[in-house]
């Protein structure tokens, strides 16, 4: 197995470990503590679950070589899981902000100062692997990684916003301010609109990647300064590269001078190619189609 795997099935295992104890946690204390709130960010747990099971699963896949049915490698496949787990936390966030509504036609009930302590440890520990995933996820250019990393970070902000709602109902019972009881509600639906900007992010870009949407200009910019280096390149016809997954594809189209021998332009292209690949190891292929070039 490649360290790139390996690592990424390592940071899958963590999560899923984590999210299982975190999951029984607020679930349990969110029932027996009365907190909406860290109720449905042990349901937020729980999809993580799933979603992490689905990256070990996918991990395997988006790291086999090209074949002869997939002649551009399978980096697609975890783009795809990111996107599937995007969906999941925009369902995750419609359910959240659906039982806090309905929270608020029922009597309120004073969560219990635990819920609050399961809220601050499940943030702390969210932190340290948010922290982890995304080093990881950039080291290796891992868009599954990644997606479990921003899993991560939604539950950073669940958490710390469901210990706050918590707070502020027991605030309200003790103080006799009745518009701090609905804190634990109004905690809820924060979460859940928290949740629904980071899974929309994550479902968009996964949806411009697969429309193999152009990358980032600024790199596209730096590809283009390196072509442009060979004294033998007098004109970039087209230069355009897409996200595969965790690799990049570059197609490039250059005029050189017309005379030139089918070699010359061959070790031209070689010379090009393992440049972009040296400064940029993301780089899976580099296509180049040589145009000729005459003098005005």
């Amino acid at each position: 197995m490649g360290s790139r795997e390996s690592l990424a099935k390592q940071v899958a295992w963590i999560s899923v470990i984590s999210n299982i104890v975190l999951t029984f946690g607020k679930l349990i204390v969110g029932l027996l503590g009365n907190s909406d709130a860290v109720f449905a960010d042990g349901i937020h747990s729980a999809a993580d679950v799933f979603a992490s099971v689905i990256v070990l699963v996918v991990i395997r896949i988006a790291n086999k070589p090209a074949d002869q049915e997939h002649p551009y490698g399978h980096g697609k496949a975890e783009i795809i899981v990111s996107g599937i787990v995007g969906m999941i936390l925009l369902g995750v966030a419609i359910y959240l902000v659906y039982e806090a509504m309905m929270g608020f036609f029922h009597p309120i009930t004073t969560p219990s100062m635990i819920a609050m302590w399961v809220a601050v440890i499940s943030y702390i520990t969210k932190v340290l692997l948010y922290r982890y995933s995304k080093k990881i996820a950039k080291e290796q250019s891992s868009k599954a990684i990644e997606a479990i990393a921003y899993d991560h970070k939604a539950d950073i902000v669940a958490s710390i916003a469901a210990a706050i709602g918590v707070l502020l109902s027991i605030l309200g019972e003790k103080l006799a301010i009745d518009a701090l009881l609905y804190g634990d509600k109004i905690a809820t639906i924060i979460v859940a609109y928290l949740i629904f900007k980071i899974a929309k992010e994550m479902v968009s870009e996964a949806f411009d990647i697969l429309l193999e949407r152009n990358i980032d200009l600024e790199i596209l910019r730096e590809y283009r300064e390196i072509i442009a280096s060979f004294t033998e390149v007098k004109r970039i016809d087209r230069l355009r590269a897409r996200e595969h997954g965790h690799y990049i594809l570059v197609d490039l189209r250059i005029s050189i001078d017309y005379d030139k021998t089918i070699k010359e332009g061959h070790d031209l292209s070689r010379k090009i190619k393992k440049k972009l690949m040296a400064k940029h190891d993301n780089i899976n292929e580099v296509l180049i189609h040589l145009n000729p070039y005459f003098k005005e």
